[in-house]
């Protein structure tokens, strides 16, 4: 195996790649990256911790074929260190890794690429294709919602699901629920749940790559794969079925309030100073006339600060964990957002006001007087 690429072209691919090398297995293949050239002058690079697999295909110049797995660590801190100059590497006789560049050369000892994990096949019966920008902003509104305890099961996922010309990514730890809704080309009914986790590391590769404006998303009954124009991401789906999440949601509420979106950020922030310092991280909100009295009391002291809103419907007072509120409310991208409350006692849900695509479900905490 031979070939010749710039320095700064497998730099980044390097970068995309590692994300999946684990340090921790005790297989040192896991530990590298394959790398094969195949006749045609593409160099596909593949990383893998069994759960999560990572391709990534380059052109490269005057190559011939063959493969090697290189150890991640040290070829990636040689390739980053490199001046941006034209890299030749060459496999040689006992796995011996030879790279040289302008500034001289360097060896390193590669490993077997048979004891590599098979990837496996991309010919999966299922198929969700959405807008990457859709995509990306789904999966910011909602991962952040999923359970981190691993014993809850499938909630420390992200379910996704198309019913016809819409698509659905639904997240939830108990304490509250996000739900954000796209429309999309019908593509049947369909359902997978991925780690919350993962799919934030996903979300992130792609946003780094200038890659077209679709992706496509095909599964079966184990794993996922998320396929773009020069890359493949292989995860392991979790297998069991997720709750019946419609029935969470409030059908009627009494109290519907529009507060300015930022504003209310700012306030919550500084009255989660003294939450903190208290139980629950727990703040108080009072919703009467035309005004919003954001309150919090402990040990260390206590704030009362006014912002305007709009109400309508009784006056409700109410009291939220602040962490909780305030990761609701910075997801949201409108000017102004919603609360539709039914009572004290009763989950609230904060949507934004121009949109109905996006709702953020949240448990009251009791207050005690």
């Amino acid at each position: 195996m031979r070939f010749k690429i710039d320095q700064d072209e497998l730099n980044k691919a390097l970068s995309f790649v590692s994300r999946a090398v684990t340090a921790r297995s005790t297989m040192p293949v896991l530990k590298g990256i394959l790398m094969k050239v195949d006749s045609e002058g593409m160099l596909t690079m593949t990383a893998s911790d069994m759960e999560f697999t990572i391709e990534k295909k380059i052109p490269v110049r005057e190559s011939e074929p063959g493969e090697i797995v290189i150890p991640a660590k040290i070829f990636g801190d040689v390739i980053r260190k490199l001046p941006g100059y034209e890299i030749n590497l060459v496999l040689e006789d006992n796995n011996n890794i030879h790279i040289s560049t302008i500034s001289g050369d360097f060896r390193i000892i590669g490993m077997e690429p048979g004891d590599f994990p098979e990837v496996g096949s991309t010919d999966l019966h299922s198929k969700i294709r959405i807008d990457r920008a859709k995509f990306r902003q789904m999966v910011n509104e909602t991962a952040f919602a999923a359970s981190i305890d691993k014993s809850k099961g499938v909630i420390v996922g992200v379910l996704m699901e198309t019913k016809g010309d819409s698509i659905n990514m639904v997240a939830l730890d108990g304490f509250r629920m996000s739900v954000a809704t796209e429309k999309i080309e019908d593509q049947g009914e369909n359902d997978i749940i991925i780690s919350a986790r993962i799919i934030s590391d996903i979300n992130k590769m792609i946003g780094e790559t200038e890659d077209d404006d679709m992706l496509e998303l095909m599964f079966d009954e184990h794993k996922a794969v998320i396929l773009s124009e020069d890359s493949r991401i292989i995860v392991r789906r979790i297998e069991g079925k997720y709750l019946d999440y419609r029935r969470l949601l409030p059908e009627s509420f009494n109290t519907n309030v529009v507060v300015d979106r930022v504003s209310f950020i700012d306030c919550i922030e500084r009255a989660s100073l003294f939450a903190k310092e208290g139980r629950n991280n727990l703040i108080k909100l009072t919703f009467t006339g035309d005004n919003l009295l954001i309150n919090s009391r402990s040990d260390a002291g206590d704030v009362d600060e006014h912002i305007p809103c709009r109400i309508e419907g009784p006056d409700i007072e109410i009291g939220f964990n602040s962490k909780y509120l305030l990761e609701g409310l910075k997801v949201i991208e409108s000017d102004s957002v919603v609360f539709r409350l039914e009572s004290n006692v009763k989950p609230c849900i904060i949507q934004p006001v121009e949109s109905q695509d996006y709702r953020y479900l949240i448990l009251p905490v009791r207050i005690i007087s």
